[in-house]
This record gives structure tokens, C-alpha cells and sequence, in this order.
């Protein structure tokens, strides 16, 4: 039987990693399950991680949009008063003009017809749908609140998305004009400046300073455009080789999370998607410490969610979230404190949804503030190195009209 690598969390808050032979990913998930432990991630041992089952994460063979079109639309079927069965073959046919979503819908359907539960029929597809999406579908199931369950769901992966849009519509801008900018850097240096360096040439003047570093320049992109190209190359794979490392991951992320304008923008983004991750799971009954290390998984800066740690200690000791929060360092002041509230108030899940909801909003404002700065830095950076260039010809050709008089 193949051997499995898997990270599951106790019901106590603890993660669990641990090597176990199994005949196949589903019968290990039911093995960890009836043994009260929420898998993370099964890996084969000996190939790559195959299936993260957390929100965010890579390998899913549908688009996030596929997945919040799923929830949306089952949602709507069964609200209407249709039955599961019928919900999905209605929505199978809906999905006709989307061939991945269709033939996803098409195996969900047959699990269902042959008597098995939504939740085993989502599980069966593979990497799909993440851990935190089949457990809650599987708590709305076990309450006789699937339809509660999918809204919330959907809530939360449209709230998601939009956030996401709304950072990733906001730099585009940004991208196209250091785009045109460098693209007309380069025309410049390959192809303009070439043809007055012949002129410069046959006029037999030593050119002036700037000049000759600008022909220098334009003489490098033209002839070893390819080891700039080479050396962009190695140094994206450097990166991402560092990326990968664990502690150079932390100590990046440290430091992104000091940079001005920027790091508030990292922070903000990642206390609301703690707040609302954190929030949906507590509301669907999961236990604040199996929650808190749900969390820290869909949490993409390192440093950030190594510091949930200090909240999973406290919760085992006794203590409460807000105050290890606080300490962390890393939230800023005005969450800590209406986490503290909801805390006092016995309606954390609440107070974290408003949390979510505040930061979705100072986002957009941190956003908006960076863009105000960005773009008038990169209009008068771009600027000054193209009127640089422009300038160093006009200089040359004054020189060489000099010369001619």
C-alpha cells in the first residue's frame, strides 16, 4: 500500500504530522476523520504535495470564479424548494457553456443519486474544494443547515474575490504605464539612439560624458540583450528558490511588513482575511483552537501567521485571543480591540465578521493612498531617465554642429 504523509489538527487545537499506509487518499481521510482529527494535507510520500485543502492554495482544477459560481447557484436551486438531486442536475444543465464545471457537477450528481452526502461527493473530487469548504459543508449537513451553510460559503468566497479584484484591478494601471515606460526605454536604446551614434562617429569629436554613457548603454541592449535576459531569469528562479526556504520566507515577510505604505497594505489584507476565515468556521461550530490553526494555514505572510502560534498557546493554557494578538505585534490596534470586545461580549464570530468588513474598507483606502503615490513616482522617474536620454543626444548634436561651424 502507498505511503501518506499527512498534517491533521486534534480537537485539543494540536497539528499532527505523522506518516500512514493507506490504500488510497479517500479511505486515510475517513481513517483520520473517525479518529476525531481535521486533515490539513495528504501528501504521497515521495511526490509532490498533490492536494492542499485550504483556501488559496494552488493545484485546484477549477478557477475560483467556477467554485463561487457553484455555491451561488446550488444556493439559489435550494432556497427555491428544489431537492439536492434535482438542484444539481438543474445546475449541471446550467453549466453546459463551462465543460470543467459541468462534467465537476456531473460526478457530484452521481455520488448523491447513489445515496451518498454532498460533503463525500465534493471530498471525492480531489483537490477541488479545500478542507475549510468541506467541512463546513459537512457541519451544515450534520445540522440540517446546508442552505445556511452554502450562504455563508458564499459569502465568503464573494467577499474574498472582491477584495482580491479590487487590489489586483487597482494595479493595473500602475503595470501598463512601467510597462509602455521600459518598453519605451528599450526602443529607444535599440533602435533611436543607434542611428545618431553613426552620425557621432563619422564626425570625429569625443562625445560628451552623458552621451557616451547612453551610447554605452544602447550598445549593451543591442548586443547582449540575451544575458540581461538570462540574468532576469536566474534571478526570478533565485528568488523563488529563497521563497521556498521557510526561514528566508519568514525573514521576507518580516521585512515586507515594515516597508511604509506597503507593509500596511500587507497587514490590513491579511488581518481581513484572518477575521473572516476565522469568523465563517466559528459560526459553523468549529472549536476556536481547531479554527485558529485552520487559519494560520490560509494565511499568506509567514511572519504574520507565525505569530498565531502565541493565540493557540494561550487557548491551550486557558487564556483568551485578544491579548496574545496584541502581542504579537502585528494587528493593528482598533482589531485587537474588537476582537477583546467580542470576546467580553460572547459574540466573537460577529465581532470578527465586522473586523473583516472594516478592513475591506481600509483597504481600499491603503489601496487607493499607494496608487496616489505610485503614480506620480513612476511618471517622473520614467521621465527623467527618457528626457535623460533625449538630452544626451541633443547635447551630442550640438557638440557636432559646433564642430561643423
Amino acid at each position: 500500500m502507498p505511503l501518506y504523509h499527512y498534517k491533521a489538527v486534534s480537537r485539543e487545537g494540536e497539528t499532527l504530522e505523522a506518516e500512514c499506509e493507506a490504500p488510497d487518499e479517500a479511505t486515510l481521510l475517513m481513517r483520520l476523520q473517525a479518529d476525531g482529527l481535521l486533515p490539513i494535507r495528504i501528501v504521497q510520500a515521495g511526490k509532490q504535495p498533490l492536494r492542499f485543502l485550504l483556501p488559496g492554495k494552488k493545484g485546484a482544477r477549477l478557477k475560483p470564479k467556477d467554485i463561487n459560481s457553484f455555491t451561488r447557484e446550488l444556493l439559489t436551486l435550494l432556497e427555491a424548494g428544489l431537492p439536492l438531486d434535482r438542484g444539481l442536475q438543474v445546475l449541471m444543465e446550467l453549466s453546459e457553456h463551462n465543460p470543467p464545471l459541468n462534467a465537476l457537477v456531473g460526478r457530484v450528481l452521481e455520488v448523491v443519486k447513489g445515496g451518498g452526502q454532498l460533503s463525500d461527493a465534493l471530498e471525492r473530487q480531489g483537490q477541488v474544494f479545500s478542507r475549510f469548504y468541506l467541512n463546513l459543508i459537512r457541519a451544515g449537513e450534520a445540522g440540517g443547515a446546508l442552505e445556511e451553510v452554502l450562504r455563508r460559503l458564499s459569502e465568503y468566497l464573494e467577499r474574498s474575490r472582491e477584495l482580491r479584484d479590487t487590489v489586483t484591478t487597482a494595479m493595473i494601471y500602475p503595470a501598463v504605464l512601467l510597462t509602455l515606460s521600459v518598453a519605451s526605454m528599450l526602443l529607444l536604446l535599440a533602435f533611436v539612439v543607434p542611428q545618431f551614434t553613426e552620425m557621432f562617429e563619422s564626425a570625429g569629436k569625443e562625445l560628451p560624458l552623458p552621451t557616451q554613457i547612453v551610447v554605452g548603454v544602447a550598445q549593451a541592449v543591442r548586443d547582449y540583450w540575451w544575458v540581461m535576459f538570462m540574468l532576469l531569469m536566474v534571478a526570478y528562479v533565485a528568488v523563488r528558490m529563497q521563497l521556498a526556504d521557510p526561514v528566508r520566507r519568514l525573514q521576507w515577510d518580516a521585512m515586507l511588513l515594515k516597508l511604509p505604505l506597503v507593509g500596511d497594505l500587507v497587514s490590513k489584507l491579511e488581518v481581513a482575511s484572518f477575521a473572516r476565515t476565522l469568523a465563517t468556521l466559528l459560526g459553523n461550530g468549529v472549536t476556536l483552537l481547531s479554527a485558529l490553526t485552520i487559519v494560520k494555514e490560509t494565511l499568506g505572510n509567514r511572519a504574520i501567521a507565525g505569530k498565531i502560534d502565541l493565540a493557540i498557546d494561550s487557548l491551550k493554557q486557558g487564556g483568551g485571543l485578544a491579548a496574545p494578538v496584541s502581542e504579537a505585534g502585528v494587528f493593528p490596534i482598533m482589531a485587537v480591540q474588537m476582537i477583546r470586545l467580542g470576546e467580553e461580549s460572547g459574540h466573537l464570530a460577529e465581532m470578527l465578521d465586522r473586523v473583516a468588513t472594516t478592513y475591506d474598507k481600509e483597504i481600499k483606502t491603503a489601496v487607493q493612498r499607494l496608487l496616489a503615490l505610485m503614480e506620480p513616482v513612476l511618471i517622473i522617474f520614467l521621465g527623467i531617465v527618457i528626457g535623460g536620454i533625449i538630452i544626451s543626444i541633443l547635447m551630442a548634436i550640438v557638440s557636432v554642429n559646433d564642430l561643423a561651424f
